[in-house]
């Protein structure tokens, strides 16, 4: 018993120094958000502002670049890339379980396959066809690659073979068509597989910076991970003001992640057992 207590402290402390290291870089860029240039370039560096609290740095930042305008865009990009993955990403495992396809299995397989592909081996075309239709600085443009994912795909698919098949048959019984049994009684029931999919695609597509840089030119249309890098490279570079940037780009996917983590080890562990 005294050797389970001994092992359960240890297991504590090892945690609690894990925890400590990942919470670190946060605890880093709020107080750095809030130090003036003395307490920032000194060495070593301070981990408390010694010399005030300048909480202006936010209000340089807002100043600076056209943050609000950048701050709605990253929100539409990223509602529109989670809807569309979640809706794309539903209706292929609904086929891929319920439906008679030929050759069901090749096909999944391929689907996943695209998970191989790196983005950057195909951005080129992607850039090439959004300036043909003329959709540069356009939502529509910043979204329009990302409306479908391979893993949504795998994700939905591993959580509908769990699906009681009776219950499949007792909605056909009744008259319940694909799309009403589809939305009357899978997803509702696959809420934690749907939640973990809405906060991944939601997290991806927030932090986004190469593809937003390349589909955007005016500063209004561009996403908050760009503006933080013109804070970096503005003529008022200041690193407290630039980590009060990173502040603002951060707290979004801190309470994403904070109040959705529940969600996310659900979602990712149905289907594991039947």
């Amino acid at each position: 018993m005294k050797s389970r207590r001994f092992a359960n402290l240890g297991s504590y402390l090892i945690l609690g120094v894990l925890f400590l290291v990942v919470l670190f870089p946060v605890y880093y860029g709020l107080v750095g958000s809030l130090m003036g240039e003395r307490d920032t370039n000194s060495f070593p560096p301070a981990l408390w502002p010694k010399n005030g609290i300048h909480p202006e740095n936010y209000s340089k930042a807002l100043d600076i670049i056209p943050l609000g305008n950048q701050y709605l865009t990253s929100v539409l990009q990223t509602l529109g890339i989670t809807l569309g993955q979640m809706v794309t990403s539903a209706l292929a495992a609904y086929a891929f379980v319920f439906l008679n396809l030929r050759w069901r299995a090749f096909w999944f397989g391929v689907f996943l396959s695209t998970m191989m592909i790196p983005f950057e081996s195909i951005i080129i075309p992607n850039y090439l066809l959004i300036s043909q239709w003329g959709l540069k600085d356009t939502i529509a443009g910043l979204t329009l690659p990302f409306l479908a994912t391979g893993f949504g795909t795998f994700l939905l698919r591993q959580s509908f073979l769990s699906f009681p098949m009776e219950l499949r048959d007792a909605a056909r019984v009744d008259g319940a068509g694909h799309f009403r049994f589809l939305f009357s009684i899978l997803l509702p029931l696959s809420r934690p597989s749907l939640a973990a999919l809405g906060i991944w695609s939601a997290l991806s597509a927030w932090n986004m910076y190469f593809w937003p840089l390349l589909a955007t030119e005016d500063p209004k249309h561009q996403t908050i991970q760009i503006g933080i890098s013109q804070l970096q490279s503005s003529d008022s570079d200041s690193p407290g003001m630039v980590l009060a940037g990173v502040m603002l780009a951060l707290f979004p996917t801190l309470l994403l992640v904070i109040f959705g983590q529940r969600f996310i080890v659900r979602g990712l562990t149905a289907g594991a057992v039947k």
